[in-house]
C-alpha cells in the first residue's frame, strides 16, 4: 500500500520539477542558462538568514529569504557587468562564489545554534525528498499556481523579451519590467525546489528540460508543455529511486534522469536529433550526387555525346568509383538513365527535363551573381555548384522574372528550357 507520504512527496517534486521546466525555457531562450546556477548557490544565504530570523524551519520565512537574496544575486550581475569591464560569464562567476561562501558560513553559524542540528539546512546542498512536510508541498503548490497564473497572463511580453527585447520595447511594451518579473519567478521556482534537488544541481532542474524540450518543437507553448512533462516524469522518478535508500539525495538522482531524457532526445528527436540529421544528411547527399551525374550527362549530350562512358564522366568530374556506381544504379532504379549493352549511359526522356532543370538552375544563378550582384565570371562557378541542389521553384520563376528570362549564362552558354 502507497504511504500517503510518498504521495506527498512525489506530488512535491512533480510540482516543483514542472514549474521549473516552464520557467527554464525562458532562460533557455534568452542564453541566460548560468543564471539559474548563480541564483541557486545565491539563495543558500537567504535561506540560512531566514532560519535565524525566524528560529525554526518556517517555509515562509526561508521563502522570503530566498527570494530577497537570489534577486539581489540576479541585481548584482547585471551592476557588475553593467558598471565594470567584465563580461556576463565573470560577473556570474563572481556573484555564485561569494555568496554560495557566504551561505556556506552561515550555514556553519546554524548549525552551532541550539536547533541548528535539526533544522535539516544541509538537505539544500544536495537535496532531501523525505524531509519534505505537508506544508512544504503546499508552498510549492502556491507558488507553482501563481508561476502559471503569471506565464498564462504575460505570455506574450515573455516571448517577446526571450527573442528580441529592443523589439518588445519598440512595440511599447515596458521590457524592465517584464524582465525583473521573470526574474523574480526564476528566484521563486529556484528557491521552492532547492529543499527538494539541492543548490548544486538546481539549475540542471531549471536548464535540462526546457534544452531537451526544444529539440521537439519551434512553438514556446508546446515546448513549455513538454519542458513540464521531461521534469515532472524526472521529478517523481528521481524521487522514488531516493527513497529506495537511507540518506540518499533526490537532486543527483532527478539530475541523471533528465540527463537520460536530454541524451535520447538528442539521439531520437525527429527532426533536430543526431540520427535524423544523419539520415538527412545521407538522403542530400545522395540527391546531390544524382543531380550532378544527371549534370554531366547533359553537358556531355551539348557536346554530342548522348551516350557516354564511366570513363568519360569520370574525367568530367572527379567521383569516388564506389559512390558513382551507387549513385547510378539509383538512377536507373529511378528511370533517370539508362545503360545500353555497351554499357553506354544516357538519358531517359524523364531524366533529360529533370537535368535540364538542374543545368537550367546553375546557369540562372551565374547569371544573377554576375548581373545583380556584380560577381566576377570567374568567381561564380562554386557559388552556383552549392546553390543549383537548393533552389525552390518558386525561387526558379523569380530568378526567371528578376533576369527576364535569359537565354545565355555568363559563359555564353545556353540556358535550357
Amino acid at each position: 500500500m502507497v504511504s500517503s507520504t510518498l504521495i506527498l512527496v512525489l506530488v512535491g517534486l512533480a510540482v516543483i520539477a514542472s514549474v521549473a521546466g516552464v520557467i527554464g525555457c525562458y532562460a533557455f531562450l534568452r542564453r541566460r542558462t548560468l543564471i539559474g546556477d548563480a541564483v541557486s548557490h545565491s539563495v543558500l544565504p537567504g535561506v540560512a538568514i531566514g532560519f535565524m530570523l525566524s528560529g525554526t524551519k518556517d517555509p515562509f520565512a526561508l521563502l522570503a529569504g530566498g527570494l530577497f537574496f537570489g534577486y539581489l544575486a540576479i541585481l548584482s550581475i547585471d551592476w557588475i557587468h553593467r558598471k565594470s569591464k567584465l563580461s556576463e560569464d565573470t560577473a556570474i562567476a563572481l556573484v555564485t562564489t561569494v555568496y554560495f561562501a557566504l551561505g556556506s558560513v552561515l550555514l556553519s553559524i546554524v548549525s552551532g545554534m541550539e536547533n541548528g542540528q535539526q533544522a535539516g539546512l544541509k538537505n539544500f546542498l544536495f537535496g532531501k525528498a523525505a524531509t519534505l512536510t505537508e506544508l512544504d508541498v503546499m508552498v510549492f503548490i502556491g507558488a507553482a499556481i501563481l508561476i502559471v497564473i503569471a506565464v498564462l497572463l504575460f505570455y506574450k511580453p515573455f516571448l517577446l523579451i526571450s527573442f528580441n527585447k529592443d523589439f518588445a520595447s519598440a512595440q511599447g511594451w515596458k521590457s524592465n519590467r517584464y524582465e525583473t518579473l521573470l526574474s523574480l519567478l526564476t528566484v521563486l521556482v529556484i528557491t521552492i525546489g532547492l529543499q527538494a534537488v539541492g543548490v548544486v544541481l538546481m539549475s540542471a532542474l531549471l536548464i535540462a528540460p526546457a534544452a531537451a524540450a526544444r529539440y521537439w518543437t519551434n512553438s514556446l507553448r508546446k515546448m513549455m508543455v513538454i519542458a513540464a512533462l521531461f521534469g515532472a516524469a524526472a521529478g517523481v522518478g528521481g524521487g522514488l529511486l531516493s527513497l529506495v535508500g537511507e540518506n540518499m539525495p533526490t537532486g543527483p538522482w532527478v539530475v541523471m534522469i533528465l540527463f537520460v531524457f536530454t541524451l535520447l532526445t538528442l539521439l531520437l528527436s525527429p527532426n533536430k536529433g543526431f540520427f535524423a540529421i544523419q539520415q538527412r544528411n545521407r538522403h542530400n547527399e545522395r540527391k546531390i550526387n544524382q543531380e550532378n551525374v544527371m549534370k554531366i550527362l547533359h553537358q556531355l549530350g551539348e557536346v554530342g555525346k548522348s551516350h557516354v562512358t564511366i570513363s568519360e564522366m569520370l574525367d568530367k568530374r572527379r567521383m569516388d568509383t564506389s559512390v558513382l556506381t551507387k549513385t547510378l544504379r539509383a538512377l536507373q532504379k529511378e528511370h533517370f538513365i539508362i545503360t545500353d549493352k555497351q554499357h553506354l549511359l544516357s538519358l531517359t526522356e524523364t531524366g533529360r527535363v529533370e537535368a535540364m532543370r538542374i543545368v537550367r538552375l546553375h546557369r540562372l544563378w551565374e547569371l544573377y551573381l554576375t548581373q545583380r550582384l556584380k560577381f566576377k565570371e570567374d568567381h561564380i562557378h562554386g557559388t552556383a555548384e552549392t546553390i543549383e541542389h537548393l533552389i525552390t521553384d518558386d525561387l526558379e520563376e523569380a530568378l526567371l522574372k528578376e533576369l527576364d528570362y535569359p537565354e545565355m549564362d555568363p559563359h555564353e552558354k545556353k540556358i535550357p528550357y
